[in-house]
């Protein structure tokens, strides 16, 4: 039997990676005044990183993929496998679960469709995708295929440094006085997911101190299975931290991830997160 793994751009899945496992990737969008943007399509991190520190009168914004996005999907799908799981960023913080799930009533009758909240983004996400794709290859029945993917969401952990609460405000996504008094103090935030909400960990006022927080974060966890480290424009930082984590997980099974246009709007240059996944 064969089962199509659809996810994403907010996980961030490098598109070699993604082709290598047979995931297929929906864009976001991301717009800029009047332009708007297939987030890894149209347009890539680097260009939006350039266009956020020279923006001066307008600011960019995300929006979900349509329900039509995603029927066009499932349809280009539907008779060619034996029915496709469509995993997605956390419903908590987009509207993606719900276009996918309206796209899935449009198509069902065609196709065998689960739809499933992720209950993160970027690396967290990546992981429950990569992993999806890798039971896929063996699975004899969707249900049980997503019933196990659904089961390993609950072994995902993630956790991330960011360099400036400035483009979380600026995206709607903090309180501009709260960012303000942040930098007034020079103080950087630490953010986790907790029941697929992004929740504060922390305040830390260094990168090194930041990096730190990680390294203790990943050391509290054991059996880990599958880890990824992502980063925005910081890529020699990720990977130095990358080989440090190899003394709990093998530095060359750690995949490296760039933080995309659609979630560098909001978190802009600087990012570092880790998210790993346990065993059962």
């Amino acid at each position: 039997m064969a089962f199509q793994i659809i996810t994403d751009s907010t996980s961030d899945i490098p598109l070699e990676t993604a082709k290598e496992l047979g995931i297929r990737v929906v864009p976001i969008y991301v717009r800029f005044g009047d332009q708007l943007f297939r987030d890894g399509v149209d347009i890539q991190s680097e260009a939006l990183y350039a266009m956020l520190t020279s923006a001066t009168h307008w600011y960019p914004a995300t929006s979900q993929p349509t329900p039509d996005d995603f029927t066009a999907v499932y349809k280009e799908y539907c008779g060619k496998c034996d029915g496709i799981v469509s995993i997605h960023i956390s419903s908590k913080i987009s509207g993606t679960c719900n276009a996918a799930s309206i796209a899935k009533k449009a198509v069902s009758d065609k196709c065998a469709i689960e739809v499933i909240d992720s209950r993160f983004n970027s690396g967290g996400l990546a992981l429950v995708a990569m992993y999806a794709a890798r039971l896929a290859k063996s699975a004899k029945s969707i249900t049980q295929l997503a019933e196990d993917i659904r089961e390993s969401i609950s072994h995902v952990h993630m956790f991330g440094y960011f360099d400036t609460m400035k483009y979380l405000a600026l995206g709607g996504r903090l309180p501009r006085v709260i960012a303000a008094a942040a930098n007034f103090m020079n103080v950087k935030p630490l953010l986790t997911f907790r029941d697929g909400e992004i929740s504060r960990a922390g305040l830390v006022r260094s990168f090194a101190r930041g990096a730190e927080k990680l390294y203790e974060f990943v050391k509290s966890k054991k059996n880990i299975v599958d880890m990824v480290v992502v980063h925005s424009a910081i890529a020699e930082q990720a990977d130095k931290f990358r080989r440090r984590l190899g003394e709990f997980f093998p530095a060359e099974k750690i995949s490296i991830l760039e933080l995309g246009a659609g979630l560098g709007v909001h978190g802009g240059p600087g990012v570092l997160l880790v998210a790993l996944r346990v065993g059962g």
